[in-house]
């Protein structure tokens, strides 16, 4: 097949009103949706798991960690590499990764390689799911992006509401086993897709070395910390292990911010923080998407441990998300290009927190689990604040950086968020006093989900605060309006947001001369 395609240094051209921007626009979101459905439709399949697999809570916490822990650890590595050999190339082979792991997944003999399959899945996550966004950034035209975004944030974040819904349903019909082996033919099509319509891009003025250092220095402190919370409440568990392991982790992490700041060709590099507007915008994140991580792990388990609802039944519970994200995320970018994102950044996770807050009426064995009245209108609600808030943050934090270095914003930001819901489920169990076999305990796990749910709701209204205190109610330029020049020693400058500050340079701190 001839490639059409224009050359990779091409400027932005595809329109959303037309075939190819839609061809990508499908390419993207069916690849990036499976990345988000597989980080919860494993979630539904956790009990029949265990059960199966005759695994303890720890077991269940890595089965959702493993997959999350590479991702948040290589997301960054997987922008850079974009950037560099293109995004599409990038794109197409961290899709057929993340169908080989998939396939290794679903024919898991045991808890053990089942885990270790799942890290391998987030290894093909971490290549593929920062190319989806910096692909649009990189092919659409200014004018389109800030709409693209948010028909992909709604079609991808569907795709994550839907998990639950379908896991329940193929363990219901079949096998928790259907859960992973269906990320086969999607990868397919994906591939397919892409191939043939999406145009490659990257970044021509990147050169030198990977940070190798970086990126394992990143996965052994995440490993570390996270191993360290999730096997504090097992027994038997010696303490000498866990104050090794945990101060591993934080020695590893710190080497990494040394090593980010101080190396020749960084994985992060520290000036892309320079922004304000992109430094706020991951905060958010990272607060959000916590208590997001936390809640999307309990509700479903609850629902059946202590409701006792069936997969299938637990997983429709979260089917209101999936519409009102479905009607309304779009409508949310569109907004935000108009107001500004800090009102839909706070208003939104108030939303999502008021919502948790309802979800508090669900109640425990013995108890008549009415889903109209205790679980639908805390449902609800959570979905409205989601859809209010996540097209605004991603184009917030996409468009506080320059075309050029939209694989490494795309990949900050999903390292933030995965990283966020790889400690909220690692350390909220802990901190709900959860551990070893309490999910086969209906009154146990009841208790401990309530803690939970109030938890996340603290750190909701908290990012609400966050957003309101520092995101800056920019607009979306004109169309046609030229972008801005970078200025020197300055990573973050650049269309659909651009800062209100007088002096943009002054966002971004000089660095001293390297010899």
């Amino acid at each position: 097949m001839t490639d059409s395609h224009p050359p990779a240094g091409a400027p932005a051209a595809l329109r959303l009103a037309e075939p190819a921007g839609r061809w990508l626009l499908t390419a993207v979101v069916i690849g990036s949706g499976i990345t988000f459905l597989d980080a919860t439709v494993v979630n539904v399949a956790l009990p029949t798991i265990g059960d199966d697999l005759d695994a303890s809570l720890g077991g269940l916490q890595w089965t959702v960690n493993g997959y999350t822990l590479t991702l948040a650890a290589l997301i960054l590595l997987g922008g850079a590499l974009g950037d560099r050999y293109g995004r599409r190339r990038l794109f197409v082979f961290g899709t057929v990764w993340f169908a080989v792991a998939s396939l290794l997944c679903a024919l898991a003999p045991n808890v053990g390689i089942l885990i270790a399959a799942r890290t391998l899945q987030g290894i093909g996550g971490a290549l593929l799911t920062p190319g989806s966004l910096a692909l649009i950034q990189a092919s659409f035209a200014p004018e389109d992006r800030a709409r693209a975004i948010g028909v992909w944030s709604g079609l991808a974040g569907i795709a994550g509401a839907l998990g639950p819904l379908l896991g329940g349903w193929l363990v219901d019909a079949a096998s928790w086993r259907w859960v992973f082996a269906i990320n086969v033919p999607l990868a397919a099509v994906v591939v397919a897709v892409a191939a043939r319509h999406v145009p490659e891009s990257r970044d021509e003025t990147a050169t030198g070395r990977f940070d190798w250092t970086g990126a394992a220095l990143g996965a052994l402190g995440l490993a570390g910390v996270t191993y360290a919370l999730i096997a504090a409440p097992e027994k038997g568990v010696s303490a000498v292990l866990l104050a090794a392991t945990s101060a591993a982790g934080v020695a590893a992490l710190a080497a990494f911010v040394v090593v980010q700041r101080r190396g020749s060709h960084p994985m992060l590099p520290t000036g892309i923080f320079g922004s304000r507007q992109f430094t706020a915008a991951n905060l958010v994140t990272f607060v959000v998407y916590a208590a997001l991580g936390g809640v999307t792990f309990f509700l479903v388990l609850d629902l059946q441990i202590s409701a006792g609802y069936s997969p299938l039944a637990a997983g429709s519970a979260l089917l209101p998300v999936t519409l009102i994200m479905l009607a309304l995320s779009e409508r949310s970018g569109k907004l935000s290009e108009r107001i500004g994102p800090r009102i839909p950044m706070t208003v939104g996770p108030a939303i999502c927190a008021g919502g948790l807050l309802l979800m508090l009426r669900i109640g425990g064995p013995g108890d008549d689990v009415s889903y109209v009245r205790d679980v639908l209108p805390g449902v609800v609600l959570f979905g409205f604040g989601l859809a209010t808030t996540v097209a605004p943050l991603t184009a917030t934090v996409l468009g506080a950086v320059a075309d050029r270095h939209s694989g490494i914003a795309s990949g900050v930001n999903n390292a933030v968020a995965r990283a966020a819901g790889l400690l909220a489920v690692a350390a909220l169990p802990l901190a709900a006093g959860l551990s070893g076999d309490d999910y086969r305990n209906p009154g146990a796990f009841g208790d401990g989900f309530r803690i939970a749910l109030l938890i996340c709701a603290g750190l909701l209204a908290g990012g609400a605060v966050l957003s309101w205190l520092t995101i800056r109610s920019v607009k979306a330029p004109a169309a046609g309006a030229p972008e801005p020049p970078c200025h020197v020693h300055c990573a973050v400058a650049g269309p659909p947001l651009q800062s209100l500050v007088e002096d943009p340079a002054a966002d971004a701190p000089e660095e001293p001369e390297r010899p």
